[in-house]
């Protein structure tokens, strides 16, 4: 019969345990999520401003030797990402898409200029750098018209800066949440130890042998939770890597180690505190309140 209260004893134990683990690992998956935004948040803002292109457009008589040239030259600029040369074949097929294959009918002589398409390094992609861009590519004789997408860039710039906020304000109560969470599940997890850790004062344990094996307890299901968490992050980008690989191709293997280290910290940093808080409240909480 002892026995038998014995194993049902330990089995509501591991229960409550594993149950507590899978909580504050849900709740990690979430802290996760929120940053793996954050970290590629520059990543994914670079990848957009890296796909802006400018057009450097030239005059009629350029041959494809000097543009050529010209495209060496421009290749060497620290604000230069790519260039790619347009030729006067490519151009007109692709006003061909744009206009029907017909379109060159009503020309004497074809009118798609050589060309040079360019995109720049993400910290020049802005209002104030395009300027200082669109002169240094525009200074040159054989130059006729450099297009740039400024409408496009601030527009961007508006949407990267509308998205930070909102994804600033989003992690912040996503970690107010989780700590208020996971300290609520540590709470009526240790709450229910009040007993034996008054019996050990009864006894004359000191308040420093109570709390450090619940601290080491409370660390080691941080960390099985956080580890439970980051398994179900990674199953979770393997599943939607193959609905959206061009995005997944900017999260980088160091950007999810910083991730994974996040998580660990988050998992291990708020158990550990908060049992800390929990266990130093009951060793100071009477006989009387501890039936309250």
């Amino acid at each position: 019969m002892a026995q038998k209260q014995n194993n049902l004893l330990r089995r509501r134990i591991i229960g409550a345990y594993l149950s507590s683990v899978i909580s504050i690992a849900l709740v990690l998956l979430l802290i996760g999520i929120a940053s793996m935004l954050i970290v590629n948040a520059k990543s994914v803002s670079d990848y957009f401003k890296e796909n802006v292109r400018v057009s450097v457009i030239f005059k009629p008589k350029t041959t494809q030797a000097q543009a050529m040239k010209y495209q060496q030259q421009m290749e060497c600029r620290d604000f230069v990402r790519t260039t790619h040369l347009v030729t006067v074949e490519e151009g007109t097929k692709e006003l061909e898409k744009m206009l029907g294959e017909d379109f060159l009918s009503v020309f004497a002589t074809n009118p798609v200029p050589l060309s040079v398409d360019v995109t720049l390094k993400a910290e020049y992609v802005s209002a104030d750098s395009l300027e200082f861009v669109q002169k240094i590519l525009a200074d040159h004789p054989l130059v006729d018209e450099v297009s740039c997408q400024q409408s496009l860039v601030a527009t961007l710039e508006q949407s990267i800066a509308r998205i930070s906020f909102v994804l600033s304000i989003f992690t912040i109560l996503m970690l107010f949440v989780s700590v208020v969470l996971i300290a609520n599940t540590v709470r009526l997890s240790i709450y229910s130890h009040r007993f034996t850790i008054h019996t050990m004062q009864l006894v004359g344990a000191t308040r420093r042998f109570i709390i450090t094996p619940y601290l080491v307890r409370a660390a080691i299901q941080g960390l099985f939770s956080a580890l439970l968490a980051i398994i179900v992050l990674v199953t979770m980008m393997f599943v939607l890597r193959s609905s959206f690989a061009q995005i997944f191709e900017l999260f980088s293997a160091g950007l999810l180690l910083k991730v994974m280290a996040i998580v660990l910290l988050c998992g291990v940093v708020i158990c550990t505190v908060s049992t800390f808080f929990v266990v130093a409240r009951i060793t100071t909480l009477s006989k009387d309140e501890l039936y309250g």
